[in-house]
């Protein structure tokens, strides 16, 4: 197991209602790394699925725009969520929901002063 498989075990063990994140994380960070373009790429995935706002806010210094889990749906598409939901054993609708929570909090980790930084999470 992955140091982040480890770190996500231990969070899914400590609070069972962190699981879906749990199982996800290790799948989403490694999905984020393959991706084309990497984060820039899914950003731009966004900004094209009529996301861009929220994305900016995830990146200022600001309070984050929330994102549902039927806007995640309709960016990210069937492939991209059927290949999450295989790699971490979660139903989409799981992968949906999880990823609404993560994404703009992650995004934000990785763009502590309003761009991505090599080495930062991703």
């Amino acid at each position: 197991m992955t140091l982040l498989g480890t770190i996500a075990a231990a969070m899914a063990a400590r609070n069972p209602e962190l699981a879906p994140q749990a199982a996800l994380l290790p799948v989403l960070v490694r999905q984020l790394h393959t991706y084309p373009g990497r984060v820039e790429g899914l950003l731009e995935l966004f900004d094209r699925g009529g996301l861009g706002q929220h994305v900016a806010s995830w990146i200022s210094n600001g309070p984050n725009m929330p994102v549902t889990p039927e806007q995640l749906a309709h960016v990210l598409g069937a492939d991209l969520l059927n290949q999450l939901a295989s790699e971490s054993g979660l139903e989409q609708p799981q992968v949906l929901s999880a990823l609404a929570i993560m994404l703009p909090s992650l995004v934000n980790q990785a763009t502590p002063n309003g761009r991505i930084e090599p080495g930062r999470l991703f």
